[in-house]
Formats: C-alpha cells, structure tokens, sequence
C-alpha cells in the first residue's frame, strides 16, 4: 500500500506541468549553487586554510558552524564563501528591529510597507557581506602561507569576490522562493548540509576498516542517530492546540448557526534552530578575541570554553534556554493574535477577549518554551557527550539535524498543498451535477 501510495504521488507529480517545472527550476538553481560553492578565490592556498579548518577552526567554533551553513565553502575560500547568511543575518536583524521598533512593525503589515523592509533587508545584507568579507581576508592573511600576496589589493579583491557572490546567492535564493518550490534561503543551506553527510559515511567506513571505531560503538552510534532524528521530528511537529469557537454570521430558519470550533496551534520548538545558532555565537567570542589578541591571558580563559568542559556545557545550556525564550517573544505576539482573533468574532471558552486571552496565550507559550527549550539543549549538547563516551573520531550535529528535518517538512508541506490543488482543481473542472433536469459544471 505504501508502495502503490508512493508511485501514485511520484506519478501525480509528473502529470502537474506547473509543479513539475517549478521542481527542475528549483533543482537547476542548486546545481549552479553547488558548482559556485566550488570555485575557489585567487590567491589563497586552499590547503593551508583546509588544514586551520580540519585541526582547529571547524570543531565547534563559529567558524565552523557558518562553514557547516554555507557547504564548506568557508574552508575551501571560494567566491560562494558567505552563502546565504548575509542575507539571512540581515533578515532576522529587521525581525527583531520589527519586535523593537514600532515604526518598522507597522510597516511589516502593510503591503508596501514590506517591499520597503525587503529592499532594507538587500542593502543591509551588501554591507553585512562587506563586512565579513573583509574579516575573512584579515582572518586569512593571519594564517601562515594561507595568502601568496598579502595587503589591501588582497582584501579588496576578497571583498570583491565574496560580496558579489553573496548577492548572487541571495539573488537565487529569491529566485527559487519566487519560481520554485520552497523556501530558497532554506533550500540553500539544506544543501550545503546535506552535501557534508556524504563525505561523513566514507569516513565512517574508513574509521571501522581502520579499527578506529568497533563494529558494537557503530551500532549505538546508528541507533542513538534514529532516535535524535525521531525525536526531532516528533518536537518538530508537535504543537498544544488551543480550542476555539467562532460564530457563524448566517441565519438559518431564524436561528443563528453553531459555532464554528477550530483550535489555535501553538508549536512546542516555535523558534528553530536559531538558539543554537546564536548561543553558539556568543560562546566562541571568547575564542575569536583570543585568536586575534594573542594574548596568552586571553587563550587560558578561552581553554575553559572549548567544547568538552564543564563550563561549556554549562554556559551552552544556559544560553539556549534564554534565547530559546527570547527568540520566541520577537516572533511571537500574543497580543496580536488575540486582536485578530476578538475582530473575527471568535473566543477561547472560558477566557474573555482581549486583554484577558492574550494573557492566557502567553501564559500557554511559556509554559510549553519549557520542553522545548530542555529539546533545543538537548539536541546541541549530545553529540559531544555521544563523541566522548563511545570515543568515535566524528560527531553528528543536532543543529544541522533541525535544520534538515524542518527544511524537508516544510518543502514535502508546500509539494503536497500544490497537488491537493491540483486534484481539486481537476474535479471542479471536470465534475458533473444534474440540477433540475440540466448539467452544471461544477466550476465557478
């Protein structure tokens, strides 16, 4: 059944000329993504920068977790170097400008009020990628033998490549959002991760032909993997449904209908990924200014933040947890929907309107940002316990986990609105009543 299921959909999607075409568009914008991501910029010894990435810069550090972002682009300098996250960057800062900023949040409700923030968020994510492209040169001049000819005709020639690659990438992010199927920031850096995975199975085969992990630490190590991805599906998914009731406005034989009962989802991980992503950011500053000092001080503070102590652990757990809260008062406002809610007509049984639901929903929100803060924790922290117990020379990330799973949920979402369309799109067009002695098209 599963099977016939499976062909039926593969099948349906072929038969929709307008999905078909938006999947080979999305598909030829990745490969052209994924062939830039490997055109590297002139002048740097891509094997001194791979070797900084592979002993020190790529296990746990920032470096690291932008170059997991952007398909290891970072590490190999090429004109692709920055991907998508300028632009990304650029697009949560308005976000939280919006949560800030009065002004701004009344123009994300407006229409032309977010063509405006678009054009912002494109002029914001040049300078971003201006930016960074300059502290990437720095960065490379200060590793030996990395730069043939250092100085200001290098950075300028960096700035050049990666800026103009970041705006293409952005560019064809907005393309796929616009043409193809899904989100384009999303699918980018889906890809980018999705490309890793497969360089790390050959070195799993490498490690057990070595001896370096054993055929029982591989069987944990494969059984713990499903069940992290389960359970980042199952959080992913899961959400506390609040219950509704919104009264019908026709009349019926004099009597006004039933309301009509709905429910309000509330996801338990509202926020993603990005707690992880910006804890992970601010425990490595220690580190960055440790580098970029050379202060001996400096380093022996940062040694008690390297991944593996107690204190990273620590710091990491508490610095998910209060992002985790933080991100989610920017993206969620109880207030508004309790507003949208009173002006459909609609209620929450046993809560007045306004003021009073608003608080119930934030009251409901913050008790559920609890477990799935605890998840957020969770998923960033055991890779490394995992590494350590098992002592295996690799690690899975949890980040890069949630990320692929919402990305994959999210697109298989939209592929399959576009073919339940479709079918009702076809019945409608093809459908026959017979009303009062005529046939009725059943289209509108």
């Amino acid at each position: 059944m599963a099977q016939n299921s499976t062909a039926q959909a593969l099948a349906g999607i072929y038969k929709t000329p307008e999905l078909w075409e938006k999947i080979v568009f999305t598909f030829l914008c990745l490969v052209v993504y994924r062939l830039g991501s490997h055109v590297t910029v002139p002048g740097v010894d891509v094997i001194a920068l791979t070797d900084f990435f592979a002993n020190q810069g790529g296990k746990g550090g920032l470096l690291g977790l932008y170059d997991l972002f952007v398909g290891g682009g970072l590490s190999r300098a090429t004109v692709f170097a920055l991907g998508i996250m300028p632009y990304i960057s650029a697009s949560i800062f308005l976000q939280i400008a919006g949560a800030v900023f009065p002004a701004v949040d009344k123009l994300q409700k407006e229409e032309e009020g977010r063509k405006k923030i678009n054009q912002w968020t494109r002029l914001l994510t040049v300078v971003l990628a201006v930016v960074q492209a300059w502290g990437f040169a720095i960065f490379t001049e200060s590793l030996q033998g990395a730069v043939a000819v250092p100085g200001l005709g290098f950075k300028l020639q960096m700035v050049l490549f990666l800026t103009t690659g970041a705006m293409f990438v952005m560019w064809l992010g907005e393309q796929i959002t616009e043409r193809g199927l899904g989100n384009g920031a999303s699918l980018l850096i889906f890809f980018s991760i999705v490309e890793r995975f497969w360089p790390g199975i050959f070195d799993t085969f490498r490690f057990i032909s070595t001896g370096a992990v054993g055929p029982f630490s591989l069987v944990v190590l494969g059984a713990l993997m499903v069940a992290v991805v389960a359970g980042v599906v199952a959080v992913t998914l899961a959400a506390r449904r609040i219950a509704i009731q919104i009264p019908q406005r026709t009349m019926q034989r004099g009597r006004q209908r039933e309301a009509n009962r709905s429910f309000i989802p509330l996801r338990i991980n509202s926020s993603g990924v990005m707690p992880i992503v910006f804890a992970q950011s601010v425990i490595v500053v220690p580190g960055a200014i440790a580098q970029f000092s050379g202060n001996p001080s400096a380093q022996a503070l940062a040694d008690l933040f390297q991944p593996g102590t107690w204190l990273y652990f620590t710091l990491s757990a508490g610095l998910i947890l209060f992002f985790t809260y933080f991100y989610t008062s920017i993206i969620f406002n109880p207030v508004d929907l309790a507003e949208n809610l009173k002006k459909q007509g609609g209620f929450i049984p046993g809560v007045k309107p306004g003021a009073k639901t608003a608080e119930y929903i934030d009251a409901v929100m913050s008790r559920i940002t609890l477990p799935g803060a605890a998840f957020l924790t969770l998923i960033a922290l055991l890779p490394v316990f995992i590494a350590d117990a098992i002592n295996v020379p690799f690690q899975f990330g949890g980040t890069s986990l949630l990320i692929v799973v919402g990305v994959a949920l999210d697109t298989m979402a939209q592929l399959q609105q576009h073919l339940l369309l479709r079918k009702y799109d076809g019945f409608m067009k093809k459908g026959r009543v017979r009303f009062r002695g005529r046939q009725q098209t059943g289209s509108f």
